[in-house]
């Protein structure tokens, strides 16, 4: 059976589409505009910190929000409200009232959103398709949102030639696209019961992941790898000093890790992973690290590229591996709390990862911050060897059994 043939997943996915580019649109745009408020690395890492606080405090409440209640209704509220954020930002461009305080609330409360939305995601999938499309249905989703990832900060870029406020506008139209495409996204199979809220089923999710090893590694490796290898960050600050390209160059410097993400999935989908994943999986977390130490290094726009255009489709295997362990072994009605701690985990390496680039490059500069965190990334890579064999051994997906 295709895909395509179940009509739920499609309208899912689409939505996914316009809600990931306008994300990244959003986020694009926030940079910029602190950076040219400012001209501060500090506060661009602080843009990251104030998208990773609030996560941090709300991550089991999504997590068991994602199990108790209909998911495709909790992405549909996020992408809402973060339309109401970019209408905020292009009220406050258009009249002049736009600061340093306003970009920093609104990260705030785009945090929160995140592990509500992240966690229904993450947890809906198996609804929508059988468990046989599952693996390639991850793969076919993780290419389009790739591709999202590539369409919204080079259609950033471009419009950032006419002005903020047409950049905000058009995020606030594609979140509203994705809302609408929500509200006719049906379940194919009949929801979980619902388990009642207590102390011990918020914390389920920890401690599922915890007790499994597997788990446990594949989350921690990917975020301490991207905690020291991130510098989405510092984006703005190589386009502006170090590479001279502009906003242009800076919309297809964040969109180039995208393009090999792309080109990762596609390939995935087509030929999906099925022999040592483990290995692979370590391997893909020591070239992402490499990547970062070239980026760093590279005072060539076209070398920098390639370096994140390869460091993209490391990053996807890595994600495609984790992905399906964390479906594979976690029971569907602890699925949304599982996919939390899965978000609290990406929140940390990219939002908080952030502020870390930020601030090392406050004291070291902006290519020594990547070139020390590239290196960071490597050695990561190595002490899981060590501390999760099982992990790095691991050779077919379906051997993974709960520790």
């Amino acid at each position: 059976m295709s895909l395509f043939e179940h009509r739920a997943f499609v309208r899912f996915w689409t939505a996914r589409l316009a809600g990931t580019a306008a994300q990244q649109m959003l986020m694009l745009a926030i940079g910029w505009q602190m950076y040219q408020l400012t001209g501060s690395a500090w506060d661009l890492g602080l843009v990251g910190l104030a998208q990773f606080a609030p996560s941090l405090a709300v991550a089991l409440l999504a997590g068991h929000a994602a199990d108790r209640y209909h998911r495709v209704k909790l992405v549909m509220a996020c992408m809402s409200l973060q339309g109401v954020v970019a209408l905020v930002l292009l009220a406050g461009t258009a009249g002049g009232w736009s600061s340093r305080n306003l970009l920093l609330a609104l990260s705030l409360l785009l945090g929160a959103l995140r592990p509500f939305q992240m966690s229904a995601q993450q947890a809906l999938l198996p609804a929508l398709v059988p468990p046989a499309l599952l693996a390639r249905a991850m793969a076919f989703g993780s290419a389009g949102i790739q591709g999202a990832v590539i369409a919204g900060p080079a259609i950033a870029g471009l419009l950032f030639v006419t002005g903020f406020v047409v950049v905000y506008g058009t995020c606030a139209a594609l979140f509203a696209t994705a809302t609408a495409l929500c509200l006719r996204v049906r379940y194919e199979r009949a929801p979980t019961p619902r388990e009642p809220v207590t102390l011990q089923s918020l914390l389920a999710g920890l401690h599922y992941v915890g007790t499994n090893r597997v788990l446990l590694g594949a989350t921690t490796l990917d975020l301490f790898a991207v905690l020291l290898g991130g510098a989405t960050a510092l984006l703005p600050i190589f386009a502006s000093e170090i590479l001279h390209v502009g906003p242009q160059g800076l919309g297809m410097l964040r969109a180039a890790p995208a393009v090999g993400a792309l080109i990762a999935a596609t390939v995935l989908a087509r030929w999906p992973l099925a022999r040592h994943v483990g290995p692979k999986l370590m391997t893909a977390v020591t070239v992402f690290g490499a990547c970062m130490v070239a980026f760093g290094l590279s005072t060539s726009f076209a070398l920098s590229m390639l370096a994140l255009v390869i460091s993209g489709s490391a990053d996807m295997v890595s994600v495609i591996v984790r992905q399906t362990l964390m479906q594979i072994e976690t029971p569907d009605a602890m699925r949304g709390r599982v996919a939390a701690v899965n978000t609290l985990f990406i929140g940390a390496s990219n939002q908080l990862g952030e502020f870390e680039s930020g601030s090392t490059a406050a004291w070291w500069g902006p290519v020594g911050s990547v070139v020390a965190g590239g290196c960071g990334t490597i050695l990561v890579a190595v002490l899981w060897l060590r501390l999760f064999p099982r992990l790095a051994r691991r050779d077919r997906f379906q051997e993974v059994r709960p520790s």
